[in-house]
């Protein structure tokens, strides 16, 4: 029997690209898997039928991170229909390619939305849920560590990405009381649509990995299922670099 089965899992941003791959790869472990997504309802049925095919329940939820109401709604929905919640995975994101001088007030806003308002208010509303081996799972950046190359709007991802450090690190002392671990994931460059392999900056990037290949989602997918699963009771508070040797 799987390590996590019979566990219930929420991922939001989950219908694509790192996201799908926690679902997926958390259903493959034996979890029941609920997702949130934004638009992109066609592959979020593709998600859900993946899930299923592995014998669990999969439920995908249309919340935009931004909406508070939706966001926490999708908590709370994911309870009501599968019967609990064990694992909350904060992995909506969002990303503005402009220079700073260019980006505008909504594209800080949105930023902030998703990565730092967002991300608070999901695990607010799971922690209410959550019990002793709860487990929360923030996917960060390792651009919140160290930039490499000049990635024009990158300070924006950054800052905000930057936030969840703190937060990973204080809840993980609030909620290790209640047997409850929280830690953050810092991605680098990853092919997803978001930052493709073969972009025209993807070499650039490329010089400053270690191991000179980018990651794949299920590179940071496998992580997420250590942390939340036997493997991870020990560690909380954690930032864990799937970046390639980048910050090195």
């Amino acid at each position: 029997m799987s390590r996590i089965s019979g566990r219930v899992a929420l991922v939001t941003g989950g219908s694509r690209g790192i996201g799908a791959a926690v679902a997926r790869r958390l259903a493959q472990d034996g979890a029941h898997v609920a997702f949130t997504y934004r638009e992109a309802e066609d592959s979020a049925k593709a998600v859900v039928a993946d899930i299923e095919s592995y014998g669990r329940t999969g439920l995908s939820i249309r919340a935009d991170s931004t909406d508070p109401a939706a966001l926490v709604g999708a908590v709370e929905q994911t309870v009501a229909e599968l019967g609990r919640l064990d694992v909350l995975v904060n992995n909506a994101g969002v990303f503005s390619s402009a220079p700073i001088e260019k980006v505008s007030l909504d594209d800080l806003d949105r930023a902030i939305a998703v990565h730092v308002r967002g991300v608070f208010l999901a695990t607010q509303a799971a922690v209410r849920h959550l019990g002793d081996g709860g487990r929360i799972v923030n996917i960060g950046s390792s651009f919140a560590s160290r930039v490499p190359t000049p990635v024009p709007g990158v300070s924006v991802y950054a800052m905000t990405k930057s936030a969840v450090n703190g937060l990973t690190r204080a809840l993980a002392r609030e909620l290790g009381p209640r047997g409850i671990t929280v830690n953050l994931i810092l991605p680098g460059s990853t092919d997803t649509d978001m930052n493709p392999a073969d972009s025209a900056g993807a070499d650039a990037q490329r010089s400053q990995i270690a191991l000179g290949r980018y990651g794949t989602p299920a590179d940071v997918a496998a992580m997420v299922s250590h942390l939340v699963g036997e493997g991870g009771r020990h560690i909380t508070g954690a930032s864990i670099a799937i970046d390639g040797g980048t910050t090195t």
